[in-house]
């Protein structure tokens, strides 16, 4: 029976951990990975107290500080189940069952598939979701970036230093996202930007050769050895039963990160705040521990 159980370890469950250790509580994190989706960013300029740093560079700030509590990590556990049992939450993984007083979700988001033919059979073998880890892959080669938001502009400029041309295909009128980073891929010399255009399917031989586009209603073929599929997030929360989830299918929580579920709290992309920033998700971490906390305390 641990006092905590923190699920994901992005920046809102690493941050969370940390808060559990210099509270004294007894608590176990288990999570896939380490790093969720910081770990796909490429720089990163607005998280405070580093004017510049990279995703994968701040995964490891973040982790060095965690373990130096010592922290018990289970990663490469995928937990499928959380829900309450009479006083107590449960927690069952693809490994072990797990008892705790209270439950953090920070399970972050995963991404969100194309759905055209050819997605599934040139998956890894050209088709990616993560520009920060397989850009360099793509050196001097054509890609496509599929989306038109942020994550597709963090995409376009790590690839506009890396690939010899770059398609971004927005079925958006513009590209939205940060209006600076906006600015600096539209002055890029290697960027085709085809805005109102759709993918309708991924060819390939063995590897990707080619995307087809509907673009102004007329089909474009273009060639490319690469595709990076940005088109936006879906959370991580279908193994929560019984929490209350919005239109998005994020989990509802008020200011305590507090979900209608005592003893179930949630911090991080997985929930309905707002602002999908790293700084916002570690900061909904502390809110969500310090929480726990008080709820720990008193069950």
């Amino acid at each position: 029976m641990y006092d905590l159980i923190i699920v994901g370890a992005g920046p809102a469950g690493i941050t969370a951990s940390v808060y559990a250790a210099r509270k004294k509580m007894d608590f176990l994190v288990v999570t896939g990975d380490i790093g969720g989706q910081t770990a796909w960013s490429g720089d990163i300029g607005n998280y405070t107290g580093y004017q510049f740093i990279t995703g994968p560079d701040l995964v490891g700030k973040f982790e060095e500080h965690m373990f130096s509590y010592n922290t018990s990590v289970r990663e490469g556990e995928v937990v499928t189940e959380v829900a309450k049992a009479g006083e107590i939450v449960l927690v069952k993984t693809t490994k072990a069952s797990y008892q705790a007083k209270a439950v953090i979700v920070a399970s972050g988001k995963r991404s969100r598939e194309l759905g055209v033919p050819g997605e599934k059979e040139y998956k890894n073998k050209g088709i990616s979701y993560c520009a920060t880890c397989d850009g360099p892959l793509f050196s001097a080669k054509n890609v496509a970036i599929i989306g038109g938001g942020n994550s597709a502009l963090d995409a376009a400029l790590q690839l506009i230093k890396i690939a010899k041309y770059t398609y971004i295909i927005n079925n958006a009128p513009e590209l939205g996202g940060d209006a600076l980073i906006r600015q600096r891929i539209e002055e890029a010399h290697n960027v085709e930007i085809l805005n109102k255009a759709e993918v309708t399917a991924v060819l390939g031989a063995r590897m990707v050769n080619a995307v087809k586009v509907n673009y102004g209603g007329e089909e474009k073929m273009l060639s490319v050895e690469g595709v990076f599929v940005e088109i936006g997030l879906i959370p991580n929360a279908d193994f929560v039963k019984g929490v209350e989830k919005n239109s998005r299918a994020e989990i509802k929580v008020n200011s305590h990160n507090e979900t209608n579920i005592p003893g179930i709290f949630a911090a991080g992309d997985v929930t309905d705040v707002p602002e999908k920033q790293i700084i916002v998700a570690a900061g909904e971490g502390a809110k969500a521990c310090l929480a726990a906390f008080r709820y720990a305390a008193q069950h």
